[in-house]
């Protein structure tokens, strides 16, 4: 039975979208969206939405577990990352779509659990991205006080919570509006702004990499494991998520030419650029250092470079660095979340007018701003620490369906055209399984009951409105 006649409840819930309707959006007139953008503006997009916040604050968590012996945590969570983003590449080339890991499942495995990963998704990319414009917000404050003496007032520049009673974070909402401006304007405008911002940010983090090897001592690496395997291990779990947002190179998959191959070298060019820059940068900052040093430091990265000068600019250059860094991540993880929601659009799954795009333009102008107004409401008003291992809940379930996706496709359809294959079949994936189900297995429990909540939500909205609209739903008659 064709799986659009599938019928009944039970049988909706895994009717899947064929891979012929993925096949005719390959083509430029089979897409609403214009492929603009080349290879290494895809490149930069996974470099953009990954080197942010975490580079310029993770050492203060991760040194005091480990030691200098971090350098092999950042090692052991590229590799977990690595293993997640070969599953992304093989995904992505053989079903070359926006809409990430949504697509990929409701392709694969069927339309309610794609429903379910959709909306974890939602808490990778819009919860994440009004955390990340909070933490811009501080930056900025930082690096005006720093240069003119000047600070935005608390009631501007921070939510309501903590008994400061009542305030909103301007800068976060300033920054939201930014970057919707930038993609109303168009892909390849955003494209080759996030290029420019990825280049300055390697560059600043370039910079601290070559004058901390100035200050580089053998002693500061002694002890080298001071709590052995377990602190490295540890640390790694905390670094892992240093390395999300490589997946963002897969929402753009009808936005580019010849996706089946800009795909994949995209994904794999992004996590070897990171991986590099995380290991000098970590290399350099605990040989110049004492690791008993790093726990508490707020702005690590800035003192251990006024450290080894003797000079007060360094602080100036990491700020700046920071603002510039993460203006970036929240561009690209805007732009992610509103070709999800184009593609759950598409397909049904939500109202669609997260589908319509501008004529002229070809960008679904009218899901960026509400996307951008939902965001800035979130960074605005909401305190989003609490937040944080929500976020990681949803971005680890989504890696793990992926990972696990890559078999089940290979199983269900061996023959179909495939840009790039997953090395050591099965064993990487399953890997990339294991290592998912063990940083799940760390979070909290109150995590667990959040994130039940927040899928038993989508579950009411799957039942209530999108499995009745959903384009695989027999048309009546």
């Amino acid at each position: 039975m064709s799986e659009r006649s599938a019928s009944g409840s039970g049988r909706s819930l895994l009717r899947r979208k064929p891979l012929a309707d993925i096949a005719a959006l390959e083509t430029q007139g089979g897409s609403d969206l214009k492929r603009s953008m080349t290879t290494f503006q895809l490149t930069c997009i996974g470099v953009g939405s990954t080197v942010g916040t975490g580079i310029f604050f993770i050492f203060s968590s991760a040194v005091p577990v480990a030691g200098p012996a971090v350098i092999f945590s950042f090692v052991i969570a590229a590799i977990t990352a690595g293993l997640t983003a070969l599953c992304y590449a093989e995904l992505a080339s053989s079903i070359p779509a926006s809409g990430s890991t949504y697509t990929y499942t409701y392709t694969i495995i069927g339309e309610f659990v794609a429903m379910l990963v959709g909306a974890c998704l939602i808490l990778e990319y819009g919860v994440s991205t009004a955390a990340v414009s909070v933490l811009w917000s501080q930056y900025l404050n930082d690096l005006l006080d720093r240069t003119v003496g000047l600070r935005i007032p608390d009631v501007l520049s921070h939510a309501p919570g903590g008994g400061e009673g009542f305030g909103v974070n301007l800068p976060a909402v300033v920054l939201v509006g930014l970057c919707a401006v930038l993609l109303i304007r168009g892909t390849s405008e955003s494209a080759r702004a996030n290029v420019i911002m990825v280049i300055v940010k390697i560059g600043i983090l370039a910079m601290f990499a070559v004058v901390g090897f100035t200050g580089f001592s053998l002693d500061n690496l002694e002890p080298f494991a001071p709590f052995g395997v377990a602190g490295i291990g540890a640390a790694s779990g905390l670094i892992f998520f240093s390395f999300i947002g490589l997946d963002a190179v897969s929402t753009a998959g009808e936005e580019v030419e010849n996706p089946r191959r800009t795909l994949p070298i995209a994904l794999i060019s992004a996590l070897v650029v990171v991986t590099l820059i995380y290991l000098l940068v970590t290399l350099s900052a605990v040989g110049a250092q004492k690791w008993t040093e790093f726990e508490g430091q707020e702005a690590g990265l800035a003192e251990i470079l006024s450290f080894v000068t003797g000079s007060s600019w360094p602080s100036i250059v990491l700020s700046a660095g920071a603002v510039v860094s993460i203006f970036s991540v929240t561009l690209v993880t805007l732009y992610g979340q509103t070709r999800i929601l184009f593609a759950m659009s598409r397909d049904g799954m939500v109202p669609s007018i997260f589908s319509e795009v501008a004529p002229r333009s070809l960008v679904p102008t009218k899901n960026t701003i509400i996307v951008a107004c939902c965001v800035a409401l979130l960074a605005g008003l909401l305190p989003l620490d609490f937040l944080a291992d929500l976020v990681s809940m949803g971005t680890l379930v989504a890696f793990l369906v992926v990972s696990a996706g890559v078999i089940v496709l290979r199983r269900r359809e061996p023959d179909i055209d495939r840009g790039f294959k997953v090395p050591f079949y099965p064993v990487l994936p399953l890997l990339s399984i294991a290592a998912c189900l063990y940083l799940i297995s760390t979070l909290h429990v109150q995590t667990w009951i959040l994130f039940a909540i927040w899928l038993g939500a989508t579950s009411a909205l799957y039942f209530g409105y999108s499995r009745r609209r959903s384009r695989l739903e027999p048309t009546p008659g």
